[in-house]
């Protein structure tokens, strides 16, 4: 495998054209991520992220380790071979949800205590173990345990949490270095490191000097999209993206929003992921190109028009929104599957036509014009 698994191809102003290479295949960036939390995207097949156009999935470390177990998963040859995937897998280190389920567990230096959402037993995640699960799941990109803080956090206890995920990335990356130069594992899965800091700058700045220094395969900026307003995010990222090497790949952790992922390409951004297009999608509402659609909604039970009128899916090109709306409130799977299909459809559509747009110099001239259709929807 490269060292550098990123190649830059081109940039319309700061917007990036490039490729991760894998060993299970290529990624063409800017990318989106479907979440595949527990080794599956809720409600689609492989096959249908296929037909979507999706190029790697996510999975969390956390999750699997509770279920199905990265015994069974390692010994059905990894990830990508058990969920019969495929292509790219990249795994968090379960960090997010150690932030998330902050009531059944506890953080110190060494690592974090916690209960499984399960069944109530006691687990205990150090840097080092996150590592040789990911490596025994087998994901081609793996995430470093970190520490998100919550929104709004004091100075002290993000500064708290700059000191811990700067810790625990050395930890992580010196276990990482040993087991590959061991031959425990191949030199196949890339280990990413995570900026955090919250909404202070001087705080990312530190981090991201720190996270950079430790030359990780990609760089990450987490402790996003935690409750901070739009324009503390962008001013944030804008920030801090200016300290990551243009070289390697950057990846913004959990933004999903159309209009979030068309401003982080402008700023350079290359990876994205989040459950917002199928958790929705499963709740009564998808994205169209004319806005987020609340199909559930009762005004739909008599439309006959497709879900996004401009949208070439198979879910549009033969269903209406009164049946979907009809199969959503008869609890029918069928919906949640209709729905799902399409949303993920329109993020790897998307990510498509972004990728063109930064190829032929337009990116500006795209942003504008998509945000200007989707934007009529939302009001």
């Amino acid at each position: 495998m490269p060292d550098n698994i990123y190649t830059l191809k081109l940039q319309d102003q700061k917007a990036r054209r490039g490729e991760i290479i894998t060993s299970n295949g290529i990624i063409q960036t800017p990318a989106f991520m479907p979440v595949a939390t527990t080794a599956t995207v809720k409600a689609l097949t492989c096959e249908d992220l296929e037909e979507c156009g999706a190029e790697i999935i996510l999975g969390n470390t956390y999750h699997l380790y509770l279920r199905p177990g990265v015994d069974i998963i390692r010994s059905l040859g990894g990830l990508a071979k058990f969920n019969a995937w495929h292509k790219p897998t990249l795994t968090d280190s379960g960090g997010y949800q150690v932030f998330s389920l902050k009531d059944i567990s506890k953080i110190s230096d060494e690592g974090v205590n916690f209960q499984s959402h399960y069944d109530g037993s006691y687990h205990f995640f150090t840097p080092e173990k996150v590592v040789e699960l990911q490596l025994a799941i087998g994901a081609d990109i793996m995430m470093v345990f970190d520490q998100c803080v919550p929104y709004p956090a004091d100075k002290k206890l993000a500064t708290e949490g700059v000191r811990r995920t700067y810790d625990w990335a050395q930890r992580s990356k010196a276990h990482y270095d040993n087991l590959i130069s061991s031959h425990k594992f191949k030199n196949t899965n890339y280990l990413f490191g995570i900026v955090q800091g919250s909404v202070y700058k001087d705080l990312r700045t530190q981090s991201a000097e720190q996270i950079v220094s430790l030359d990780f395969s990609g760089n990450a900026i987490g402790g996003l999209s935690v409750g901070e307003s739009k324009n503390e995010m962008e001013d944030i990222l804008a920030h801090t993206i200016q300290f990551l090497p243009e070289g390697k790949p950057r990846y913004l952790m959990g933004i999903g929003y159309p209009e979030d992922i068309l401003m982080a390409v402008s700023y350079g951004i290359d990876m994205f992921d989040c459950v917002l297009p199928t958790r929705n999608a499963r709740t009564g509402n998808v994205f169209t190109s004319e806005g987020p659609l609340v199909y559930r909604n009762a005004d739909n039970s008599m439309d006959d028009q497709p879900l996004d009128p401009n949208c070439d899916c198979k879910v549009c090109r033969r269903y209406s929104r009164a049946y979907i709306r009809h199969l959503y409130n008869q609890s029918e799977i069928t919906g949640m599957v209709l729905a799902s299909y399409h949303s993920t459809y329109f993020y790897q559509n998307l990510m498509r036509n972004i990728r063109k747009a930064i190829e032929e110099k337009r990116f500006e001239q795209f942003q504008k014009e998509f945000l200007s259709q989707y934007r009529k929807g939302l009001e």
